[in-house]
């Protein structure tokens, strides 16, 4: 059996939702990754009751490593480095040479930021953070405050617990030597290989895949299997160890063979990545013309550093003028179907293909809500169209959700049109 760890995700923005937080599930590939199955993650506010409590949960579940995210910064709600420390039986003491350390980085922030620090108060902060359990390593800052792995006291049944940052970049930076401590190589000494294997299907409901598993149901055996359903997007999810590998490729087979072109990856690429390397590949540049969704597509195509080889721009035209001006739209097409329509669509493609001298070209137009709807044209009607030098495919789905999901989901089409001409073409 695998090493088994938990993950406390630390902060009331996080619990209250006013920050995502992005630390749990980084931290869970990462222990995968390393052959350590996450059997929770617990996210708790800055109330030292309610740490210890997560502590205790975690402990009781026994988990061979505990890792928490977020209470180490110099304000008094920052407490987890002391409340661990605590719970581990150990006394925290100052450790002037890292005092010495975090000040020096400190002051140097400080300067370059022009930070008008009271020297008293940035001298308490520091003299805090540099407060360490006894026997606790440290993880030398990334950013202002230090990392720690607590080990458990003799007289208590505690796992070690590995204490970082809140700030994603400091957190992973800290996380190489984390793992390298010889308290958590120790503790995850049973660790073993685990697979984590991605398909994913465009337009399938859920309630397919869940037929097509419960068919299969008797050759899955031990596979860990997950589905998630979102954007249009169908994503099946399988963890398994190595001595499961054919059983996983059974399945993947059945399921590439049941449902066809609509399994668009099989080695957990993106629609995003197979779009940009079938770009790159084939030296081919596209532009877009999006209404709607406002940028919101040109700005997921140049997410990934290189795109300036095959994205040669993109034009926000949300009034009737701008899609006259910028892509080209002939005024009396506009007023003969209306600016959201299929003719509207093709001729923003079209327009931003010619304008931006671009291969392919997307044009984007619907009412993403709450108001504007009619009858005839509801809202969450979008028509997109996708142009280039093999032809051109059109789509007209009326999406549900918010203002937000809608125009999402809007790029996310656009992206899967792109992907099909490309891929016929």
């Amino acid at each position: 059996m695998s090493a088994r760890a938990g993950i406390i995700v630390t902060g009331t923005e996080v619990l209250t939702g006013r920050v995502a937080d992005l630390n749990g599930p980084w931290l869970a590939e990462q222990l995968r990754q390393a052959g350590v199955d996450v059997g929770y993650t617990v996210v708790v506010g800055d109330r030292p009751q309610d740490l210890v409590a997560a502590l205790d949960f975690l402990a009781g579940a026994r988990v061979d490593l505990i890792v928490t995210s977020g209470g180490l910064g110099p304000t008094a709600d920052d407490l987890t480095a002391a409340v661990v420390g605590d719970w581990q039986g150990r006394a925290s003491t100052p450790d002037p040479e890292l005092e010495k350390r975090i000040a020096v980085i400190v002051e140097e922030l400080s300067a370059r930021r022009r930070w008008a620090v009271d020297p008293v108060a940035m001298a308490a902060g520091t003299a805090k953070q540099a407060l360490v359990p006894d026997g606790a390593e440290v993880l030398e800052p990334a950013g202002t405050a230090p990392g720690l792995v607590v080990p458990g006291s003799p007289g208590a049944d505690h796992p070690p617990v590995v204490v970082l940052p809140g700030p994603p970049s400091e957190l992973q930076a800290m996380w190489h030597d984390a793992v390298g401590s010889p308290l958590v190589v120790r503790a995850l000494a049973g660790r073993a290989e685990i697979r984590q294997s991605t398909l994913r299907l465009w337009d399938t409901p859920e309630a397919a895949i869940a037929a097509t598993l419960r068919r299969l149901a008797e050759d899955l055996g031990d596979l860990e299997i997950t589905t998630c359903q979102r954007g249009g997007e169908l994503e099946v999810v399988t963890r398994h160890g190595v001595d499961l590998v054919e059983r996983y490729e059974r399945f993947q087979a059945a399921v590439v063979e049941e449902y066809g072109a609509a399994v668009f990856s099989t080695d957990g690429s993106t629609v995003d990545d197979i779009v940009a390397r079938l770009l790159e590949k084939r030296g081919l540049t596209i532009a877009t013309a999006e209404s709607c969704t406002a940028g919101l597509l040109a700005a997921r195509l140049t997410e990934r550093s290189g795109s300036s080889a095959w994205v040669r721009g993109g034009a926000v035209v949300y009034s009737n003028e701008a899609k006259h001006d910028l892509a080209g739209v002939p005024v009396e097409l506009i007023e003969r179907h209306g600016a959201v329509s299929e003719e509207v669509a093709v001729a923003l493609a079209e327009g931003a293909r010619r304008e931006l001298r671009a291969d392919i070209g997307v044009g984007i137009t619907g009412i993403a809500g709450p108001g504007g709807g009619t009858t005839d044209k509801p809202v969450g009607l979008v028509h997109l169209c996708v142009c280039g030098p093999s032809g051109s495919l059109t789509r007209a789905p009326v999406l549900g959700g918010g203002r937000s999901q809608v125009r999402a989901r809007s790029v996310t089409t656009a992206l899967h049109l792109v992907r099909q001409l490309l891929q016929d073409g």
